[in-house]
């Protein structure tokens, strides 16, 4: 059998947010996924842009890509997705993980959503199970299922060389993702990481967000071997117990990201805005106390 080709990774980030959106193909002329899409939001004004999912596009045009999926690694509670943009504009499909049904019932009862909105996950192309496998031109990717952050966050390995974590991990030195959200669990976290850091060591892992410490600039790489000798939470010799122990403590202390209110009503949506009145206008809503 012949060796997979390194995948090759484009990062592409959002400041606004700290997040990472990854382009990911397998040569110039290819055939590629683009995972994590962002749609820029401001908040006071109420205003999205595709400021960053249009420089994706000129990327891919740049190097002549063919894009399949859009791919998401969970429903995100810290930004918009711009999903529906990118598939439009390159005949693509979004995917996610199956268990993205589970958060659509959870959250159409806190924000009391339109009786037509269904929560059998019907609004993306595709509902990956573990183990779950994507061909994409010279690509193989597996999908990983990765509860804890929420019930619906998976990882996707290609090639057997690149993992992306979504938020399930950041870097060695900030840690690991919050519990706390509906249908979160420490101890499903930990169990999800240890078989994601049972990969080789030389596995480059992909982070979607970064919050740097002072002295150094937003990284997005790093490795199962770095992860498991310096992750400060989840490094090695540290038990589940103390890990869970660890976290729901620190998770306690944590208050509600600023953009979960917009994120999660549009992205258990596949990134599509709510319908919009007889007038042709959109809105959000703001529920109060439910959170």
């Amino acid at each position: 059998m012949a060796q997979a080709i390194q995948p090759q990774v484009k990062a592409f980030l959002e400041n606004d947010s700290e997040t990472f959106s990854y382009v990911v193909f397998d040569q110039a002329g290819g055939h590629g996924v683009i995972i994590d899409p962002i749609l820029n939001f401001d908040y006071p004004s109420g205003r999205a842009s595709t400021k960053l999912a249009q420089q994706q596009l000129d990327f891919v045009a740049e190097q002549k890509l063919t894009i399949d999926w859009v791919l998401e690694t969970h429903a995100h509670a810290d930004h918009l997705s711009a999903a529906p943009f990118l598939r439009d504009s390159l005949n693509a499909k979004i995917g996610i993980g199956a268990q993205i049904t589970d958060v659509q019932g959870i959250f159409r009862d806190v924000f009391a959503l339109e009786p037509e909105f269904m929560t059998d996950g019907s609004q993306f192309d595709g509902l990956f199970v573990d183990g779950d496998s994507l061909t994409v031109g010279q690509l193989q990717l597996k999908v990983l299922h990765s509860p804890g952050h929420t019930p619906a966050d998976v990882a996707y390995l290609v090639n057997e060389q690149a993992l992306f974590v979504g938020d399930t991990l950041f870097m060695p030195d900030v840690g690991t993702a919050r519990c706390d959200f509906p249908g979160g669990s420490s101890q499903q976290l930990y169990q999800s990481i240890q078989r994601l850091l049972a990969l080789p060591g030389n596995t480059d892992i992909y982070v979607c967000h970064d919050y740097p410490k002072a002295g150094r600039e937003h990284a997005y790489l790093t490795t199962v071997a770095e992860q498991r000798a310096n992750n400060i939470h989840v490094r090695d010799g540290i038990d589940e117990a103390s890990f869970m122990a660890m976290r729901d403590e620190r998770d306690a202390t944590l208050g509600m990201p600023r953009l979960i209110l917009p994120s999660i009503q549009v992205n258990i949506r596949a990134g599509e805005m709510p319908p919009t009145d007889e007038q042709g206008n959109t809105f959000l809503k703001l529920p109060i106390n439910a959170l």
